[in-house]
């Protein structure tokens, strides 16, 4: 029976019968029949008001000789017991947890005790060496270390003679694979190092770990998921679901063993992860069994001449490379759940791509990010999916968002790619072999089975896809001035990939053109547009992101995008029309190292299907690992790219660099630090097109990505980290005067025309009059005055560099006339006139916008003349005070 406790208002103190009534009135009986009325209120509404309260007395004849008051507190009891189950819940599963992973630890502790072993007796092993070998033999003691050395550090595997194409061989195969993967999961077969940022813990994905100082790239992770050990095989052999890189995997044979276990013969294809590089693919054994202590394994090494097997399929667009040991281990956990170790180690063969592009595949972090924290990531996902701790948006199973999000990957990578056996052929070029342009004419490339009827598109011509890659990279070279502190800096602006794919998620407007996606958007009809006419920059549109899914750790969206579109005059309102994009933005978090950042979207109907048609376009950067080098030699290292066979598809930005006006300098003539960041942007858009309109289509996807191109880079280089310190001077500008000559120029001017003085009168000395105008607290800035041409800004201080969110390096690229808005345009017409003839004018409080498209307010301006020595107009400077952001 249910009991309830309920408190008598009554406050008097009477007789000590009365006081007994009072005691026994405390407690209020329920019987089972109205404890499952209440129950089922509680189901629906765990806090009713108080007219629910009442009405369900009402409704509940049970329930009458019960007070208000009474079933209140019966609730309170209620959500006071379900809120301790919870925690008693949540408790026993951080438990758990930790249990776990102090199991982990500890083993990860006797991993670290062996190679402390292990070490100790590598240095007992040098200094025997050391002392035991003749000092007059230098060279043949050097010999016997080193060898010594590396027979400890990467022995070679001897393998027995056998008939590795028979049963038995392969068997024999599978037991060293086998010994050889738990060698590194659990020993100490791999040097292992934590990666930085991975700590364990019960909410962290697990232990991860990188290798150092072996041959290939290694990646280990330690994990414990809420799953079923057959269940996490299960998930782990679809490769296919989870490893988004992967383009297909096929069991070529499948063998019985006679302990119970399974030989597969696999052969997979992994995509190239940019235009630069070559697809790879792996001819494997795999091996699933169990163990003795109940734990299953799924081990797999590459096939080879060296270990014998059957020979792989060949493949003319692949690179074989080599899977070392590698596989799963998944032991069961006390309580439920399963406690995994997975290792990847492969051999990419990186000796096959050029050597400004070999830390793509050279980098273990990029290993464990793409491949290993994938898998448990992905394991973890189907956990909390089935836990039910999952919500999602829209009304989809989560299954269908993840295939959704596996397929615009997919559609991205081959878009990237462009495998022939698709259907991709390259178009010729326009001569400038900057972007690539391939065309795949087979309809059901976009259209899918379901729409797989030439009878409903006779036009249809294919699908048209225009890539690129380029170099994103940070060469700064600092020249010491006269004054320590002051520097001239030379350089390209580097940006972070999340930070630069983060802002290219949020201002589509910066670099999208609208027209085109109208055009984009109209594929998904049965008569796709012809080439759009749009004016120059399209027309305005805003974005609302409306999510749908994201993953348990937040490293992946998957979200809908509506461009609301405005029309400003009768004949732009057939195209201002809403238009939705099915987005997945990855990899926008910076604290995670080696990490790929990619934003890939489709247009998409307002109502799309699960099996709705998509087809992908995007953006993808990935980082290399920083290394110092000299300027010069790293451009040599660039022109190896250029000689590769896919130089004719690179965008070099840094191949326009300029690294001094005064040509080169000796190494005792200057000062130079050089250091270099560098990541890999790949970009790819795809479109439909009609038999007739090909080459026009292609032209305009040309154009497009070219304009595309120049708009990342100029916002990569205005968002980017800045390099310019309160204490660095603007390098000058091709055909412009030496920076201190405008800076006098500019001051000298205001001066003469406005009879004040712009900065403090003891700064007469060249550099303090540099240095005192970069450091003016309002923003000034000059501008180019030409006939027939737009006034471009050639110079600004370190406030106008603020005002207008960009840097030194991309500030020629913003025009005057559109940083004002119309009134101030108008105001600057009607008082060019004055400016010009008496010199200067003020100009009222307005409003102005960034490059970024912010709204600055300013109290008041001053425009003015510049005079070279000549007492010729040289350009013309502003000065904005009191500027702020709206």
């Amino acid at each position: 029976m249910a009991l309830s406790m309920h408190r008598d208002s009554s406050n008097s103190s009477g007789s000590s019968k009365h006081q007994q009534q009072l005691d026994a009135s405390k407690y209020v009986r329920y019987t089972p029949e109205q404890v499952d009325a209440l129950e089922r209120v509680y189901a629906e509404c765990p806090k009713p008001s108080s007219l629910r309260r009442q009405q369900l007395i009402r409704e509940c004849p049970i329930l009458s000789n019960i007070e208000p008051k009474q079933i209140k507190v019966w609730f309170q009891n209620r959500r006071c017991r379900e809120k301790q189950r919870k925690e008693s819940s949540r408790l026993q599963t951080v438990n758990r947890k930790l249990t776990a992973m102090n199991k982990l630890l500890m083993e990860e502790n006797d991993r670290l005790q062996n190679q402390v072993s292990h070490l100790v007796y590598e240095n007992g092993y040098m200094r025997q060496q050391l002392h035991t070998v003749n000092s007059t033999t230098d060279a043949s003691c050097d010999s016997v270390v080193l060898s010594g050395q590396q027979q400890q550090q990467n022995p070679t595997p001897q393998y027995p003679q056998r008939d590795a194409n028979s049963p038995a061989g392969l068997l024999a195969i599978a037991e060293e694979t086998l010994a050889e993967f738990l060698g590194k999961a659990t020993g100490t077969a791999v040097d292992w190092v934590q990666m930085i940022g991975m700590k364990p813990g019960p909410d962290s994905i697990g232990i991860v770990a990188v290798s150092r100082n072996c041959s290939g790239v290694a990646a280990r992770a330690c994990g414990l998921v809420s799953l079923e050990p057959t269940k996490v095989a299960e998930i782990l052999k679809d490769r296919l679901s989870w490893f988004r890189d992967c383009r297909c995997l096929d069991v070529a044979s499948a063998i019985p063993t006679g302990n119970g276990g399974t030989i597969e013969l696999v052969y997979m294809q992994v995509y190239a992860p940019t235009t630069l590089a070559s697809a790879r693919d792996f001819w494997t054994l795999r091996y699933i069994t169990s163990l003795e202590d109940g734990s299953l394994v799924i081990c797999e090494r590459s096939l080879t001449s060296s270990t014998g097997g059957p020979a792989g399929p060949p493949a003319t667009c692949f690179v074989r490379s080599e899977m070392l040991p590698s596989g799963y281990l998944i032991r069961p956990c006390e309580g439920g759940g399963s406690i995994i170790h997975i290792v990847d180690h492969i051999d990419f063969d990186a000796s096959s791509v050029p050597e400004v592009l070999r830390p793509l595949y050279e980098s273990s972090k990029i290993l464990a990010q793409k491949m290993t924290m994938a898998a448990l990531r992905h394991i973890r996902q189907i956990a909390q999916e089935t836990s039910g701790e999952v919500q999602y948006s829209g009304g989809r199973q989560p299954a269908v968002l993840r295939a959704l999000s596996q397929r615009l990957c997919r559609g991205f990578n081959d878009a990237v790619n462009g495998f022939v056996d698709d259907g991709w052929s390259i178009m010729s070029s326009d001569g400038v072999e900057d972007v690539t342009i391939a065309i795949n004419p087979s309809p059901s490339k976009f259209l899918g089975s379901q729409y797989n009827n030439l009878s409903m598109l006779p036009t249809f011509g294919g699908v048209l896809c225009a890539r690129a890659s380029m170099l994103l990279q940070l060469i700064i070279t600092l020249q010491m001035d006269s004054f320590d502190s002051f520097p001239n800096i030379y350089s390209m602006q580097n940006v972070p990939p999340a930070l630069l794919v983060r802002f290219l998620r949020e201002h589509r407007s910066e670099w999208a053109d609208y027209g085109v996606d109208v055009y984009s958007a109209a594929s998904l009809k049965a008569s796709p547009y012809a080439v759009p006419c749009s004016k120059p920059g399209g027309f305005p549109s805003s974005q609302v992101i409306l999510p749908l899914a994201q993953t348990v750790e937040h490293e992946e969206f998957l979200e809908v995008i509506r461009l609301e579109g405005h029309a400003f005059s009768p004949e732009d309102i057939a195209l201002s029309r809403d238009m939705y994009l099915l987005q997945l933005c990855s990899g926008i978090d910076e604290t995670a190292t080696g990490a790929c950042a990619q934003l890939v979207f489709a247009p998409i109907d307002e109502s799309f299907g699960d099996d709705a048609p998509l087809l992908p376009s995007g953006f993808r950067v990935i980082p290399l690992e920083p290394k110092s080098v000299g300027c010069y030699s790293l451009l040599a290292s660039l022109g190896q790219l250029h000689d590769g066979p896919a130089a004719n598809r690179t965008l070099d930005l840094a191949s326009a660099l300029d690294v001094g006006h005064g040509g080169p300098r000796s190494a005792g003539e200057a000062d130079t630090s050089n250091q270099n960041l560098r990541s890999v942007l790949t970009i790819a858009f795809q479109f439909t097109f009609e038999n007739h309109y090909q080459e026009s289509v292609a032209a305009m996807a040309r154009q497009y990505v070219r304009s595309i191109v120049a708009s990342v880079q100029r916002v990569a280089m205005a968002i980017a980290p800045s390099q310019l310190s309160s204490h660095m001077v603007p390098k000058p500008l091709p055909g412009s005067p030496e920076a201190v000559t405008l800076a006098q120029w500019i001051c000298r001017s205001y001066s003469v025309h406005t009879g004040g003085e712009l900065l403090q009168a003891d700064s007469q000395a060249g550099d303090a009059v540099l240095k005192q105008l970069w450091h003016h607290s309002d923003a000034i800035m000059c501008c180019t005055v030409k006939m027939n041409a737009s006034a471009v800004f050639t110079f600004a201080n370190q406030a106008g560099l603020d005002m207008l969110e960009t840097t030194l390096v991309a500030l020629q690229d913003i025009m005057l006339e559109k940083i004002l808005d119309e009134a101030g345009r108008k105001i600057l017409l009607s008082e060019f006139s004055k400016i010009m003839q008496q010199g200067f004018a003020y100009l009222p409080a307005g409003v102005c916008v960034s490059s970024m498209g912010r709204p600055v307010s300013y109290e008041q301006a001053v425009a003015w003349k510049v005079l070279n020595d000549d007492d010729a107009n040289h350009c013309l400077a502003f000065m904005f005070m009191n500027w702020s952001f709206v």
